[in-house]
């Protein structure tokens, strides 16, 4: 018994001691995993963060047939020194340099350095764009801070009411349907609210090109008032931005202005030799308000009556045609009530009578004058 015992003790001590050196290997194995987890987490955090702030300055372009979004190396190192703050959301790596930051994105994936693809001067212009709308992938995918762009490579994630607003589409697609079924004074509210926006967008649009051609001619400046009314992808505040930024591009030639100052006045004498009179805007005006009161006064039991009407009769086949055997029936004969210049056969037979009786006083008359 004592054997035995000492034995099952033995078989114990070599068991917690043959475990300890497996636990403390799996835990020393897990470890970096877990820091690696970690690490990957707390950049692609501060990747979405830096992403979503509006101090960095970013473009859209396209790069290999695709939309990104991209920003360059200066204003990424700028972007860091004006909001060191941010680097919190790297825990323990927040001391890393700029530099040792873009190169830990870049091997995440997180992050693609690009090039633009023009490399040259274009005529006309002192020196390249400063955000080019194309783009390729450059071969070494290290940071530099001189002209060098940088995109993302995740998707971006949409706020809540981005997504409500993508659900609310289908609703506003049935609206539109049966905007027929609207009351009267809906749709005039519809109408006249969509013909104002349009207007509203056709005048800023006028006045920008206005403004535009006007300086450009006289002074020799490019000025674009609300420069990115235009643009596809721009926040609500650079949306309606009135003034533009600086016009870096050379100042065109006296030649080049006046050509175009006689292009358009050429283009306004055509105009108003070719401008319609008052009873042309007349007619125009009501063309145009007979198919709106067509549109407002159509409704979907109006255009099942008329397409009802419009079905023709058929004939049964089996009901013997008299119309072959005999002639015209008497209603036949008979032009409608309705028509103009049709007289009935009461109509007829009365002035006969009132024929006959003048005849027989006329002869009366002339019987006793013999």
């Amino acid at each position: 018994m004592k054997k035995s015992g000492g034995a099952a003790d033995k078989k114990r001590v070599r068991r917690s001691s043959g475990a300890v050196p497996n636990g403390t290997r799996d835990l020393n194995s897990d470890t970096p995993r877990r820091k690696q987890a970690a690490k990957k987490d707390v950049f692609q955090l501060f990747a979405e963060k830096v992403r979503d702030h509006k101090g960095l300055v970013s473009r859209w372009a396209v790069l290999q047939e695709t939309r990104v979004e991209y920003f360059r190396g200066k204003d990424f190192v700028g972007f860091l020194k004006n909001h060191p703050e941010i680097k919190d959301i790297l825990e323990s790596n927040k001391n890393l340099e700029v530099e040792e930051i873009v190169d830990t994105l870049l091997s995440k994936k997180l992050l693609v350095r690009c090039d633009r693809v023009v490399k040259t001067v274009r005529p006309g212009k002192k020196k390249l764009s400063t955000w080019p709308a194309h783009l390729e992938i450059f071969p070494d995918q290290v940071f530099s801070e001189n002209d060098s762009f940088f995109a993302w490579t995740f998707v971006k994630q949409r706020p809540l009411w981005q997504t409500l607003l993508s659900l609310s589409w289908p609703v506003l697609t049935l609206a539109i349907c049966l905007f027929p079924v609207y009351p009267h004074g809906c749709k005039l509210l519809i109408l006249y609210s969509c013909a104002g926006l349009l207007l509203l967008i056709f005048s800023l649009l006028s006045l920008r090109a206005t403004v535009f051609g006007a300086l450009y001619i006289i002074l020799g400046k490019r000025v674009w008032l609300f420069p990115n009314i235009l643009a596809e992808e721009a926040t609500l505040g650079e949306l309606f931005r009135l003034w533009p930024n600086k016009d870096e591009e050379e100042r065109p030639k006296w030649t080049t202005r006046l050509f175009y100052a006689l292009l358009a006045v050429l283009v306004i004498l055509l105009l108003r030799h070719h401008a319609p009179d008052e009873a042309a805007r007349a007619r125009y005006q009501k063309r145009m308000s007979n198919i709106i009161d067509d549109v407002l006064e159509w409704s979907p039991s109006l255009a099942l009556s008329g397409m009802m009407e419009k079905q023709p009769t058929v004939v049964n086949a089996t009901e013997p045609n008299d119309f072959t055997d005999s002639g015209p029936t008497d209603s036949e004969k008979v032009p409608p009530a309705g028509d103009e210049g049709g007289e009935t056969i009461l109509e007829q037979h009365e002035d006969e009578e009132i024929e006959n009786i003048e005849d027989a006083a006329d002869q009366h008359q002339h019987q006793d004058h013999i």
